[in-house]
């Protein structure tokens, strides 16, 4: 067997590694070995549909290989950093709103989340005061059938910044820093929940001992 024939051989292993990879970065890295065996054997053979077929997916996986990198390098910053919404902001509109508006009630259709900037606003079924700063709705993305869980009410004159679900998932599915900002909101907004209804049941239960 002529050793430009074992060339062609290898690479169709390396391609057969390539679609057996299940992680990106092993299957892209893979894919550029390939590209490049198959890429000598064209020339040599010469077999010129093959050549180009490999001249073309060679940089087009370099630059998905250049792509995945910098995608781990951001997420690693994000999961470090303290993150906050001021640069949310500019994808948010402004509303003013005027006391005893009603923003959702329980039951509603989540459709957007709040940020409040000024006035003061209330979570009506558990007695709950929001004030300047805070972020509201969110829940609403993840909870079953997308209803709103409480009813959210302005109590003073104020204004908020919102922003719809669409545009909220198209930045978690683009920006890793967005995406870890929305897990960390949830889970804190979760376990303020938790410690809520652990101080209830220690409320209830001094109420009875007593």
């Amino acid at each position: 067997m002529h050793w430009v024939e074992i060339l062609g051989y290898f690479g169709t292993l390396l391609t057969l590694g390539t679609y057996s990879m299940k992680r990106m970065i092993p299957l892209r890295v893979m894919g550029i070995c390939a590209n490049c065996v198959f890429i000598a054997y064209g020339l040599l053979t010469p077999v010129y549909p093959q050549l180009v077929l490999h001249g073309v997916l060679l940089p087009l996986n370099l630059f998905r290989l250049r792509e995945m990198r910098k995608l781990i390098v951001k997420v690693r910053v994000a999961s470090q950093s303290d993150l906050n919404m001021e640069w949310l902001k500019p994808f948010m509109t402004k509303r003013s709103v005027k006391q005893g508006e009603v923003l959702f009630r329980k039951g509603d259709f989540s459709s957007a989340m709040f940020y409040t900037i000024t006035g003061r606003y209330r979570l009506n079924e558990i007695r709950q005061d929001v004030g300047s700063g805070q972020v509201i709705g969110e829940i609403g993305l993840i909870a079953p059938d997308n209803k709103r869980t409480l009813t959210f009410e302005c109590i003073e004159d104020g204004e908020l910044l919102t922003i719809g679900y669409p545009q909220v998932k198209q930045l978690y599915y683009q920006n890793p820093e967005f995406g870890f900002y929305f897990l960390q909101l949830m889970s804190q907004r979760l376990f303020q929940d938790i410690a809520r209804l652990e101080r209830s049941l220690a409320d209830a239960s001094s109420a009875t001992a007593s």
